[in-house]
């Protein structure tokens, strides 16, 4: 593939220079990085050749200045607003695999690239699973492939193994416009809206002539009385985020895989089916929680905000206890330092919203596992959510009779979630608040551990630990003398010989 046209130069460059961008941010992927100086450069010279011809019909030269971003503070498919405002940047060019969620204030450019594919070879999978299919079929595909879906279509009408009664069956999805920019009801963070363009994600929309879906980028439309669950899925592309994605959205529609650089098909999806019961569990044991921390796992992404608010809310309706944590990518390392959390939930776009968290302290959960987990009216129908911005429009949810006891799966009895007197949390934090004071200005001998899971709050729990931090040993109440260190270099300090 040209380089110029798998980095879409020239769309870029004339995208730049119709709206007036004078600060771009190019954000790269890490996988892509090693490119970015090549895109510059080359990008540079086609702006330089579009600005002279500017100069010569306007007579103003305007410099427009190309910066590069590497190594987001999230998930990489987002587009970086953060990283961009520290250089008031007047728009995002966005390289590499992407969720297409909205952004809050900046207009973003998304070059997808163009993956390889063996278009005979797609061709021919996809009419032979056609023939034997009764359903009706929905193709989609991951970004990478779309600059190839239209040749793809063509020759799947052309082919000769494909009944005329057929042709008709088989349905592509669309990508309406690799551009975005942020509505007003978006800077306003009242709600996700679709874009001008077309750009929502992982939502549907009723028209008078049918359902209009939007996933990860992708549009599709479906005739009046139809549902998705009446389609079979054909899915272009490999096993990653996004096909996860469709894979729980569309659980109840048969799905079949396509992986392009193998040139085979993949029936076998067991995997990803296990992944659906892996998150019933981790509902499950969300319900038993007593402390929740809030993930901020995006602060691009129109909506966080309000999403986050409402999540609070719901959680302290629930009788439990909210801790808002910001730490950019999570690991295990990272949220062991919080031992007093029971589940976390994470907010952050649908393609990085499922964290595998075995290896983690505590469960990680998402905004829509959250509102069955802590809303006691709620029940799991098999749907699934994986974007929070169709959760965002929601009514509010209702905490329900909380005072009864609820049946737990997890500990296998009945437990209460509510104290019977109104300020007993309250009561219970100050009075928690009072010895850890104590224990910091007393040294005292004390073996008591906390069960987790029992205590309320994180200064209940902290009360309660064993092990607080480092204490001076009582025997030794005087301060140790200042103790210099070595001086020099690493590789020669001015104690050591000099050899060389």
């Amino acid at each position: 593939m040209d380089f110029e046209s798998n980095y879409d130069i020239a769309a870029t460059s004339d995208f730049i220079r119709t709206h007036n961008f004078t600060r771009v941010a190019l954000q790269f992927p890490d996988d892509l990085l090693k490119d970015s100086t090549r895109v510059v450069a080359v990008l540079r010279k086609r702006l330089q050749s579009l600005r002279e011809s500017d100069i010569t019909v306007s007579g103003e030269e305007t410099e427009i200045g190309l910066y590069v971003m590497a190594d987001t503070a999230y998930g990489s498919c987002c587009v970086d607003e953060v990283g961009a405002s520290h250089i008031n940047a007047d728009c995002v060019i966005h390289y590499g695999h992407t969720c297409f969620s909205p952004t809050t204030a900046l207009p973003a450019f998304f070059v997808f690239g163009k993956a390889s594919i063996g278009i005979a070879d797609c061709v021919e999978s996809m009419s032979q699973y056609a023939l034997t299919n009764s359903k009706p079929i929905m193709v989609l595909f991951g970004l990478e492939y779309a600059h190839s879906t239209q040749q793809i279509r063509k020759e799947l009408l052309e082919s000769s193994t494909c009944k005329s009664d057929l042709k008709s069956e088989v349905h592509f999805a669309d990508v309406p416009s690799p551009y975005m920019f942020p509505s007003k009801d978006m800077k306003k963070l009242s709600g996700i809206q679709e874009e001008a363009c077309g750009c929502g994600n992982n939502s549907s929309s009723d028209e008078a002539n049918g359902i209009i879906y939007n996933i990860g980028g992708l549009t599709w439309k479906l005739p009046e009385g139809q549902s998705m669950e009446d389609y079979s899925l054909f899915w272009i592309g490999q096993d990653n985020s996004a096909f996860a994605n469709v894979v729980l959205t569309f659980n109840a529609c048969e799905i079949v895989r396509y992986d392009a650089t193998k040139n085979q098909m993949v029936t076998d999806l067991s995997q990803q089916r296990r992944i659906l019961k892996r998150r019933y569990y981790l509902v499950e044991r969300a319900k038993d929680a007593n402390i929740v921390g809030i993930l901020v796992g995006t602060l691009g992404v129109a909506g966080y905000l309000h999403i986050i608010n409402q999540m609070m809310e719901l959680i302290t309706a629930a009788g439990k206890k909210a801790y808002t944590l910001v730490m950019g990518k999570p690991n295990p390392a990272k949220l062991a330092n919080f031992p007093e959390c029971d589940v976390f939930l994470y907010v952050s776009c649908a393609q990085t919203a499922l964290l595998d968290s075995k290896e983690y302290l505590a469960p990680v959960i998402t905004p829509f596992e959250a509102t069955i987990a802590f809303n006691r009216g709620s029940q799991w129908t098999g749907a699934y959510v994986m974007g929070f911005g169709d959760l965002i429009n929601l009514p509010q949810v209702q905490a329900g009779n909380q005072e009864e006891a609820r049946f737990s799966f997890i500990r296998g009895g009945y437990v209460e979630d509510f104290e019977n007197q109104e300020n007993v949390e309250e009561e219970r934090e100050d009075l928690a608040l009072a010895n850890a004071t104590e224990k910091a200005l007393q040294l005292r001998d004390n073996c008591n551990t906390l069960i987790k899971g029992d205590a309320k709050s994180g200064a209940e729990f902290f009360a309660n630990r064993t092990y607080q931090g480092l204490n001076m040993p009582e025997e030794n109440t005087t301060p140790q003398p200042f103790v210099t260190g070595r001086k020099g270099r690493a590789a020669v300090y001015e104690d050591e010989n000099n050899k060389h």
